[in-house]
């Protein structure tokens, strides 16, 4: 399967923007308008277009927190179009591949809402550890997550 990485810019970020999930899944990812507004405003933030055949699939932000004092995927996102078939696995495989080769094997975090099983069991299948559950509230609304790691 020919996954590759681009770098959202002024010629791609509107494909990253039509990208969407299911109804079911929107409470569990940030639409990626507002990861782009993050990306450009905070530092250390690097959103990536997803790409299967020459088409933007699906989006990855990941970034380095300085709360974990480390390297984390914030982002992970397939668009509804093209999810059941396999695409997610790969392309969480090929950027784990991408991330080793930029930073060496180093941990990485990620973290998913408590009932995101889908997510958790794609992320577990991966090598990704469940650590702990943190909550927190965002303009209103609580969250309660898995933070979780693997160690690359």
């Amino acid at each position: 399967m020919n996954i590759e990485f681009k770098l959202i810019d002024r010629e791609n970020y509107q494909d990253c923007i039509d990208l969407s999930v299911n109804d079911k899944q929107s409470d569990f990812v940030a639409p990626n308008i507002f990861s782009l507004v993050q990306a450009a405003y905070e530092p250390n933030l690097y959103p990536l277009g997803v790409y299967y055949k020459e088409k933007m699939v699906g989006f990855i932000l990941y970034d380095y927190d300085e709360d974990l004092s480390g390297w984390s995927m914030s982002r992970f996102m397939i668009d509804v179009k093209y999810q059941n078939i396999g695409i997610g696995t790969k392309v969480l495989e090929k950027f784990i591949e991408f991330f080793i080769n930029k930073y060496g094997h180093l941990p990485l975090y990620t973290s998913c809402e408590v009932g995101n099983l889908a997510a958790i069991t794609l992320y577990e299948k991966l090598g990704f550890e469940k650590r702990e559950v943190f909550e927190y509230e965002h303009r209103g609304k609580k969250y309660r997550e898995f933070r979780m790691i693997a160690n690359l």
